[in-house]
């Protein structure tokens, strides 16, 4: 897999790889039903479509010239300070081969500048959870947008 920057093309692959990925990892936690509500909006090609013309974000693609096999969008705020990851997610069959942490190094390296990269992650997701301990990220004190979400931050050096 190499990493890229999506492309209009690629949102069809991109939306696939967000509901079968979400389905997986939420339809337990939240139910098939929501899961499928949550993505229809979240994750529809117009939602998708704004976000690759979105200032001061990077929306990154990992792709073997087949498929694309996970997706990465982030943006910065507080004037290029702190890097929000808003999206990191690859195909269940994928996880697990390093496909993860490409799209992460790739979505520090778009924000040079920025001292710190900032996310939330369900509580109840423990292989993510997990996956951004391991990748040097912090539990934080600060309240996620979402019921039930943890933040967690990772110093950069920027």
């Amino acid at each position: 897999m190499f990493v890229r920057t999506a492309g209009e093309r690629d949102l069809d692959a991109i939306r696939a790889v967000l509901v079968e990925t979400w389905h997986a990892t939420y339809d337990a936690i939240y139910g098939a039903a929501k899961v499928t509500e949550i993505t229809d909006e979240w994750h529809s090609i117009a939602s998708l479509k704004a976000r690759l013309i979105k200032p001061n974000s990077d929306f990154l693609v990992a792709d073997d010239g087949k498929r694309i096999g996970g997706v990465a969008f982030a943006e910065s705020i507080d004037g290029g300070k702190t890097v929000v990851l808003r999206q990191l997610y690859v195909l269940p069959g994928l996880q697990g081969r390093g496909i993860g942490g490409m799209l992460l190094d790739e979505i520090i390296e778009s924000f040079p500048e920025a001292h710190a990269i900032r996310l939330e992650v369900e509580a109840q997701n423990t292989r993510a959870v997990a996956f951004y301990e391991a990748n040097g990220f912090l539990r934080s004190g600060d309240v996620g947008e979402h019921a039930g979400a943890l933040v967690y931050l990772r110093p950069l050096a920027g």
